[in-house]
């Protein structure tokens, strides 16, 4: 089958002139290397086009719905952004109902926004020791749905970003006896059941719409994806609308030719590489069970991603923020993301011993040393659940605003430590993840103000809160746009 990266390499090598966009003309400019600029092309004569695909990127995108089981893929050059974006606007109608998991990415918020929905949320268990939420449990789907009849789909997160994996395969049982689609925002699980040993990706879990981002576990280009496509409760024609709308209408060939090199890799090598991955992955882990203070997330699994590592500081009395501080200044190891309670590390097949012995040696001379300090207090108590969460939502009249609503409401900017009790304008979230801690029209709870205020003295990035420059003594100089009264 011929490939898109090979028909690139192989067009660069020829002698037709480019009398056509993009501007470089196939040739080198700046520092870049000269390779990117002769493979860089627009949609010209024998190439194709993305929207409305008849040559090789159907054939392509044909090949990757039979490696995921799916009934057909489409190749996305806007990130999983575009995917989510794309799945809630064709699955519900304008001024539709969603259920969706409260630790959805921002895009679906995003989504309901753009499309009026009214939101219901799943709020998923609190895995205290390290701060972060469970996936999402049948039963917490099935009762949402009994409760409220007009829901016309659901979205959840599997695995979640760091690494829960839900039971897709029950979800989409429940949630198919309601006659309505289930979508998966599976971005972080481009890798699941495509060797032995892996759970199930949520196409072959009977899904309807599935989204990957193949950058993020596979070896592709970043802000690469795909939007894999089931069953017949998704209408594909006004899916195929929303995704001209979300996505360029320049799609870049190297990377949907990074797609194709990635899919390529895991059809030829997949079953040496994945095996390698497993086996040097709970190796690791194996090892790193014996760390006296630190502490590692475990499961099995079908509970646990393979390749997300989760330590937490435990008794050490550091923040994962420090411990992430001490792996990138004195080991040199760039962690993913870190917070008050943990450091989160990802691994994929494309990592070789080096790094597992790199990330192993360090924890285990990190953890002697925090031991040699017999902290005794724990730093965070950590999350207990959603209660912070779980504010009134804005009224007028004794009704609910909704959050698209809220979000065009008029705002104003308040000190952070009298935002309680009001409700906000903006969104609020973490980033890494992009799951919002606050989302317009919710309201500010005493427990959700301590917590942005101790990921703030943290040195964790808060998106939507202003700190005041030169003011460096918190919560003083910090500021909040809540909906005006």
């Amino acid at each position: 089958m011929e490939h898109l990266y090979g028909k690139l390499s192989g067009y660069a090598e020829g002698d037709i002139y480019p009398y056509h966009m993009p501007g470089h003309k196939r040739r080198s400019w700046g520092e870049l290397p000269e390779a990117m600029y002769r493979m860089d092309i627009t949609e010209i004569e024998d190439f194709d086009n993305l929207h409305q695909p008849e040559g090789i990127l159907l054939k392509l995108q044909r090949e990757a719905a039979r490696l995921y089981g799916a009934e057909e893929s489409h190749y996305l050059v806007n990130g999983s952004t575009c995917g989510i974006l794309s799945a809630v606007s064709s699955a519900i109608p304008f001024g539709g109902h969603i259920l969706m998991a409260r630790n959805c990415h921002k895009s679906a918020y995003h989504a309901a926004y753009l499309r009026h929905l009214k939101v219901s949320y799943l709020y998923s268990d609190c895995l205290a020791a390290y701060g972060i939420w469970d996936a999402v449990k049948p039963e917490q789907v099935r009762r949402a749905l009994e409760a409220a009849e007009d829901i016309r789909a659901v979205l959840i997160v599997s695995p979640t970003y760091e690494g829960r994996i839900a039971d897709v395969s029950e979800i989409a049982g429940i949630v198919h006896a309601k006659g309505i689609p289930l979508i998966v925002d599976e971005a972080h699980g481009a890798h699941l059941g495509l060797a032995e040993g892996f759970p199930k990706n949520s196409c072959q879990a009977g899904a309807d719409l599935v989204i990957h981002s193949v950058h993020k576990t596979l070896p592709a280009l970043t802000q690469t994806a795909l939007l894999h496509v089931n069953g017949d409760l998704v209408d594909r024609d006004r899916l195929r609308r929303f995704l001209r709308i979300y996505q360029s209408s320049s799609p870049s060939y190297l990377l949907m030719a990074g797609i194709d090199n990635a899919l390529e890799y895991v059809r030829r090598q997949g079953k040496t590489a994945f095996g390698q991955f497993l086996q040097r992955y709970e190796k690791m882990t194996e090892v790193l069970k014996g760390c006296r203070c630190l502490q590692i997330l475990s499961g099995s699994r079908r509970e646990q991603d393979v390749g997300k590592l989760v330590v937490s500081p435990g008794r050490s009395g550091i923040t994962g923020k420090r411990l992430s501080d001490i792996l990138l200044n004195e080991y040199h190891l760039q962690t993913e993301m870190s917070s008050k309670n943990f450091v989160l590390a990802m691994f994929t097949l494309n990592d070789g011993e080096e790094a597992y012995r790199r990330m192993t040696e360090a924890l285990l001379e990190i953890d002697d040393r925090l031991s040699e300090r017999n902290a005794g207090e724990i730093f965070s108590r950590g999350r207990t659940g959603y209660a912070a969460y779980q504010g009134q939502d804005f009224t007028e009249d004794g009704k609910l605003i909704s959050l698209w609503k809220a979000w065009d409401m008029e705002g104003e900017e308040v000190a952070l430590e009298s935002s309680i009790g009001k409700y906000a304008a903006e969104f609020v979230n973490l980033y890494p993840p992009g799951v919002p801690l606050l989302a317009p029209g919710e309201r500010m709870t005493e427990g959700l103000y301590r917590e942005i205020l101790e990921d703030l003295e943290a040195g964790l990035t808060v998106q939507g809160i202003r700190v005041e420059a030169g003011k460096e003594r918190l919560p003083r100089g910090i500021f909040i746009k809540m909906i005006h009264a």
